[in-house]
């Protein structure tokens, strides 16, 4: 029997499979894979190439915690968790002293609060709309014929914020296109896209509030543009993320992971 102790924590998102390997409260290894149509195969998969980055194998795991959209097809996992109790756990483990979270993943966006432990105490979330999300950013982006990656270095050359009224991804295609025809430079109605976005995460936390400090989490955490709408809009300031924001789930998870293993032994 081997004599590692490793915990794993699966997020299993709509877009992509994150999966963090936990050894003695350390990272000690990571994936991320395009989820596609086999939430099961890819979570497996996933778990395969965390382990293999960490130089482990699966007889070292001790626990497994799966969450996300896709954790109820992870039957190789041995509890399974909602993915805002364990983005609460991520950016606790990242950054203790992290108070609210703004959540935004491929098809859904959350406004978090927690408490000293990385407890939840409340949160709102949007997941009837694509506003907000990795999936309308991609829209959007395909309107400007760029990669997402670009849409945030592109906002942060703009020279004035251009209002996008609608936040629908429909309308706000269409608006775009408008905006285009008439001549209105890319990288304003870019920026005034992130704008339109943080405005509706701010109505978000105007139901559960926001305290310092606020953590930035899932994949268009990683859009600068949209970091910095959400520090204007919200007159806050955005804690660094030491780790890749979309890992903070699978953190969370596998913090869960380890906690479990030490309370049943």
């Amino acid at each position: 029997m081997s004599k590692i102790e490793a915990f794993a924590g699966v997020d299993v998102g709509s877009l992509g499979t994150k999966v963090v390997i936990l050894v003695a409260g350390e990272i000690a290894g990571f994936s991320i894979i395009p989820t596609g149509i086999n939430t099961e195969e890819n979570g497996l998969n996933g778990l395969s190439g965390a382990l293999e980055n960490a130089g482990l194998d699966r007889e070292d795991l001790k626990f497994i915690v799966a969450t996300g959209y896709g954790r109820i097809s992870a039957p190789y996992a041995n509890k399974t968790v909602t993915e805002i109790t364990c983005h609460a756990r991520g950016a606790h483990y990242l950054h203790p002293q992290t108070r609210s979270i703004i959540d935004m993943g491929g098809q859904d966006c959350k406004a978090i609060r927690l408490d000293e432990n990385g407890n939840v105490t409340d949160f709102a979330m949007n997941d009837k709309c694509a506003a907000g999300t990795g999936r309308f950013l991609e829209v959007m982006a395909n309107v400007f014929k760029v990669s997402l990656s670009e849409l945030g270095p592109l906002s942060l050359t703009a020279t004035t914020i251009l209002p996008v009224s609608s936040t629908c991804t429909v309308f706000a295609e269409s608006e775009t296109v408008s905006l285009l025809a008439r001549g209105e430079k890319p990288e304003n109605i870019i920026v005034g896209i992130h704008h339109a976005i943080a405005n509706r995460v701010g109505g978000m936390f105007s139901r559960v509030g926001i305290e310092s400090d606020v953590f930035f989490s899932g994949g268009v955490a990683k859009n600068i543009g949209m970091r910095r709408a959400l520090e204007e809009n919200l007159k806050i300031k955005i804690a660094e993320p030491e780790k890749d924001p979309q890992l903070v789930g699978a953190i969370g998870a596998a913090v869960i992971a380890q906690n479990s293993w030490k309370r049943g032994n």
